[in-house]
């Protein structure tokens, strides 16, 4: 009997811990507040890189839009938005890479750099400029052009997400 009574006091106490514990999770990854914030403005990013590639701007710009668009309640307005980001493409860069015994590379880097400007109206302090880069390494014997569209996918995505992780993530 007083295993039982013990056993009771025990869910009981787990009950009274569960009700007064408030935990919260962000699945989204964002830790935006909706009562302050609820606009984004996100400017064309224009290519001002030495090396180009025509459909890049336009690919990362769309790409950043939709992580806001996805995985945030925050609705795009074409200017004056309570979270504003604006920027230009700096960098699109190929270097040798993993140089052979024979003087050769054996793979070839590609890298992109962004900067980014943002501003948060509701809270002017986490303002800043940023330079955000990424890069992915291809077979030497590859032509840029036939992995280009893979690979611009890929790194796009990849700074979209660290530029969303830096402003409304928090991370």
């Amino acid at each position: 009997m007083k295993g039982k009574k013990q056993i009771v006091i025990l869910y009981a106490i787990f009950g009274v811990i569960c009700t007064a514990c408030s935990i919260s999770y962000s699945f989204s990854g964002s830790s935006i507040d909706y009562e302050t914030t609820k606009t984004i403005t996100i400017s064309d990013f224009p290519n001002q890189a030495a090396l180009v590639s025509p459909p890049l701007a336009q690919r990362f710009t769309e790409t950043l839009k939709d992580i806001y668009i996805r995985q945030t309640r925050l609705k795009m307005v074409p200017v004056n938005g309570d979270m504003d980001i604006e920027g230009e493409i700096t960098g699109y860069d190929l270097a040798p890479m993993a140089i052979k015994d024979d003087a050769y590379s054996s793979q070839t880097k590609l890298t992109l750099t962004i900067r980014v400007r943002y501003s948060n109206r509701a809270n002017p302090d986490k303002d800043f400029e940023q330079t955000f880069s990424a890069y992915r390494e291809f077979d030497a014997n590859q032509m840029l052009e036939t992995v280009q569209d893979e690979l611009n996918a890929q790194l796009t995505q990849e700074i979209a997400e660290q530029i969303f992780n830096a402003t409304a993530a928090d991370w």
